[in-house]
């Protein structure tokens, strides 16, 4: 396994190289660099649930002068949500960008997209599969860098702004995270997640590192209230760059985030720090939400639903700062992870399909499109139902075991929101459905659709199936997380 550990990144980066060098192959490369990093990842799982958590040396040199690859249950679970998500859109790409050729504008955005996108996912399996924070400082570079250029492959004057102020903010978050990286080496004299988790105590210097780390990462996460960049920046992307943006980008910066708190930033669990974080988690949820409302373009009520989504994942930060080692804690955020990242991919793509189609995306004109497409409507509402958190779906499983730790601990409050946020998401839904299933079809509008590629809709589809199926596999998930679950702290 000590093997495969670094092809998960070497691949996607030489189907990149490839698809940029060969632009009239671009797409049967990325399809097999695609391929190969699904199949090393169920090669991970595979050998990580007999053999257990892996620290694996880069060039011979061990911490604190070299680099690890650390896999354990986190890690392999973010992997292999990547791993099937990333499939799913490298399928869309091809039904949505088609067969232009490399000479024309939509061929010259094809070619950029694959080799982007194929350097982003290597970028993705480098961030969760690094074992020190300035390695996590580079990946999480490369990442920004791959997903603004990506944001701005549509080259138009709205789409540019958004991309531009993206690059801002990037940089801006990359930047107090790196500041901090230097506080927490000047203060402990290494920069291995594993020695800083045995090292790390209430100190000045783990303070200031803390909240820039903190405060950066919240930024690129898009956490409430600076989030202003995430809905310009999903909505006017091109559809499979929206849903990589919000089902997997965001979740790199917020996976760092979630893993400094567990193992290097735990010593201030009991300050005021994460709970301020909780409460702007909560405010994302009630602002998002109502924002979501109030949309009149299917595009920008699913970014600002990804404003109010993300939210939840922040709520519980406090009481995993805690309790460290309770997996149903951390279980309930990380299946809220798998559940929206899934169902908001699912959820783009279907806006995809619809924009395709109408040439526009505001909801005055999606009446009765169930009748012309009836599988990207069900896509739509399976990954609806997830979002709404209804059973048997994924998003169900999730809020149940954050309503369930919530209530355990007293925190009543807490309730009270995760109850209300999946109210407010079934009103934004259901404004769509609504619409869709309207019997009032617009004959004008309907009989000017334009065909979309089967293997468009039938992507969108299989990621609504998977935000449904997830709510099955909520035990094997808590399982994964078991895996090395602070043992690869030790160094073994």
């Amino acid at each position: 396994m000590t093997t495969v550990l670094p092809l998960i990144i070497v691949v996607p980066i030489l189907a990149a190289v490839g698809a940029f060098v060969l632009p009239r192959w671009s797409f049967p490369v990325a399809l097999v660099g695609s391929l190969a990093t699904v199949g090393l990842a169920v090669a991970l799982a595979i050998e990580a649930t007999a053999t257990g958590a892996v620290r694996h040396t880069i060039g011979g040199w061990r911490a604190p002068l070299g680099i690890d690859l650390v896999l354990d249950g986190l890690a392999l679970v973010m992997v292999l949500l990547t791993a099937l998500i990333g499939l799913a859109i490298t399928l869309y790409g091809r039904g949505y960008f088609g067969r232009a050729a490399p000479e024309t504008e939509k061929g010259r955005q094809a070619v950029y997209f694959w080799a982007l996108w194929m350097f982003l996912w290597a970028a993705l399996n480098a961030l969760f599969l690094s074992g020190d924070v300035f390695n996590l400082y580079v990946t999480l570079e490369l990442l920004g860098f791959s997903a603004v250029a990506l944001t701005a492959l549509a080259d138009k004057p709205n789409v540019l702004k958004a991309a531009m102020r993206y690059l801002i903010v990037s940089l801006s978050g990359s930047l107090m995270y790196l500041t901090g990286v230097a506080f927490l080496y000047g203060g402990f004299g290494v920069l291995d997640i594993a020695q800083l988790s045995s090292l790390t105590r209430e100190t000045p210097a783990l303070a200031v590192a803390a909240a820039l780390m903190t405060a950066g990462l919240a930024m690129k996460t898009a956490l409430f209230p600076l989030h202003f960049w995430l809905p310009p920046a999903h909505a006017n992307a091109a559809a499979p760059v929206s849903a990589l943006l919000s089902a997997l980008v965001v979740k790199g910066s917020f996976y760092i985030l979630l893993r400094l708190w567990l193992e290097v930033l735990y010593p201030l669990a009991g300050t005021f720090v994460p709970q301020v974080i909780s409460l702007l988690g909560v405010g994302a949820i009630v602002w998002g939400s109502l924002q979501a409302i109030r949309q009149t373009r299917l595009k920008l009520l699913i970014a600002y639903s990804t404003v109010a989504q993300l939210g939840y994942l922040f709520v519980l930060i406090p009481i995993l700062a805690l309790e460290r080692d309770n997996t149903l804690v951390l279980g309930g955020v990380i299946c809220f992870v798998l559940a929206h990242a899934s169902a908001k991919a699912a959820a783009f793509l279907s806006a995809g399909n619809i924009l395709q189609a109408l040439n526009d995306d505001k909801l005055s004109k999606l009446d009765g499109l169930m009748r012309a497409l009836p599988l990207t409507v069900t896509a739509f509402g399976l990954a609806g139902l997830s979002l709404v958190a209804l059973p048997p779906s994924g998003g169900f499983v999730a809020k149940w075991l954050m309503l369930d730790v919530a209530i355990s601990r007293g925190y009543w409050g807490l309730t009270v929101v995760i109850v209300g946020g999946g109210l407010l998401a079934a009103v934004y839904v259901m404004r769509v459905m609504g619409r869709l299933f309207k019997q009032a079809a617009q004959p004008e509008v309907l009989s000017a659709l334009k065909p979309v590629p089967r293997v468009m809709e039938f992507s969108a589809f299989g990621l609504a199936l998977l935000a449904i199926g997830l709510g099955f596999a909520g035990v094997y998930v808590l399982r994964l997380l078991e895996i090395g679950a602070r043992a690869v702290a030790g160094g073994g």
